[in-house]
């Protein structure tokens, strides 16, 4: 059974990238606070601002403002994107180059610093170095079965461990030490300080293509045979039941309580506290999903959408104006950790006793007598 958890919401139409350019795709995307960024095939990156406007009826809009836009002089497609704020760098892979750049100007850095013979790379969002003035990064290398890892400054790189993988990698999320990786034939976790290293499960990457994402501190969610999707600790275990995709699910994002996933035709969502699918939305076209400090964006070749979720406490009115009492309670206590203490106590007191009346209507009093306590 659905509910409305989200609503797609146009960012950046196709007159604003590309005009009557119809080869122009878009290839990646980044967002940092109001900061959006896209790459495209013809080797361009464009800046816009997003403003968020919300209506005296609830409704919200985006409306995108072009910054600028950066040739950077190849006839190579911009493949990735990764935006370190706090150096205000923008990190440009292109043609197996990560290059730095100004956020705000786009104009890479006066001393040319870059990390050569990246196939994909990824920021480690639980850094170990302590440093708040540096990003660490790492890249699946092009020399064969090699992860590298890399500090990042305003203005120069400095590699600071190369790890041998037992097969080809072909994606990684990083946590701490910890690296997740999909090989040719397996997802494994590998510790890269001790080189300790754990099977997860095994997955054929000439099918389809892997998913590799953390989730959060020490946590990872996979895309796993038969359709799952997979959650994994750096410990090797799994601390949630998997939720139920498609075969060809393209990508994967978390805006807690949900899990949502892209395929060919739909953008699903499940819940990470029943595992149930919530709700479907058909999404045709697309080819990335990702969420950014919980902003979650989906995009065509021609266009950028946003997901924006509807308030937790308008969800769980909607269940239980459906008599669903068991999901509401289930997501209103997962809503404990999105809501101020106070706030929460006041808010799940009033559901409970909702609940106990609708318990109590349908004549299951001992339930509805737990609920009223």
């Amino acid at each position: 059974m659905s509910v409305k958890a989200f609503k797609l919401v146009s960012a950046v139409e196709r007159e604003m990238l590309m005009g009557d350019k119809n080869y122009i795709n878009i290839e990646c995307i980044e967002c940092c606070g109001k900061n959006l960024y896209i790459g495209t095939n013809d080797c361009f990156i464009y800046h816009f601002m997003l403003d968020e406007k919300v209506s005296t009826a609830g409704k919200v809009t985006f409306a995108a403002t072009k910054q600028l836009h950066k040739y950077l002089g190849l006839k190579k497609p911009v493949s990735e994107l990764k935006a370190a704020s706090a150096l205000t760098r923008l990190l440009v892979l292109c043609d197996n180059t990560i290059t730095l750049v100004n956020m705000i100007n786009l104009e890479p850095v006066p001393t040319g610093a870059r990390i050569k013979g990246a196939v994909t790379f990824t920021l480690n969002e639980n850094p170990v170095s302590g440093d708040p003035f540096c990003v660490e990064v790492c890249i699946i290398s092009v020399k064969r079965r090699t992860i590298q890892m890399f500090m990042v400054f305003e203005d120069r790189v400095q590699i600071v461990k190369e790890v041998f993988t037992p097969e080809q990698p072909c994606a990684v999320a990083v946590d701490g030490y910890y690296l997740c990786l999909a090989l040719t034939t397996q997802y494994i976790i590998l510790n890269y300080n001790t080189g300790v290293s754990q099977d997860l499960f095994p997955y054929c990457s000439d099918e389809k293509r892997p998913i590799v994402k953390r989730i959060g501190r020490q946590e990872f969610l996979l895309a796993g045979p038969g359709g799952l999707g997979m959650f994994a600790t750096v410990d090797g275990i799994s601390q949630r039941a998997p939720v139920h995709w498609s075969e060809n699910v393209i990508g994967a994002a978390l805006c807690f309580p949900y899990v949502v996933a892209l395929d060919d035709e739909f953008i699903t969502v499940h819940s990470m506290l029943d595992q149930q699918q919530k709700q479907t939305l058909p999404f045709k076209e697309g080819h990335i999903l990702q969420d950014f400090e919980g902003k979650v964006i989906v995009a065509t070749n021609k266009g950028v959408y946003i997901l924006v979720p509807l308030p937790l406490e308008k969800q769980i009115q909607d269940l239980l104006a459906s008599h669903r009492v068991e999901e509401a309670l289930v997501l209103a206590k997962g809503a404990r950790r999105n809501i101020p203490k106070e706030k929460f106590q006041v808010m799940y007191k009033r559901i409970l006793q909702q609940a106990g009346f609708i318990q109590f209507a349908q004549l299951q009093f001992l339930e509805a007598k737990e609920l009223f306590r």
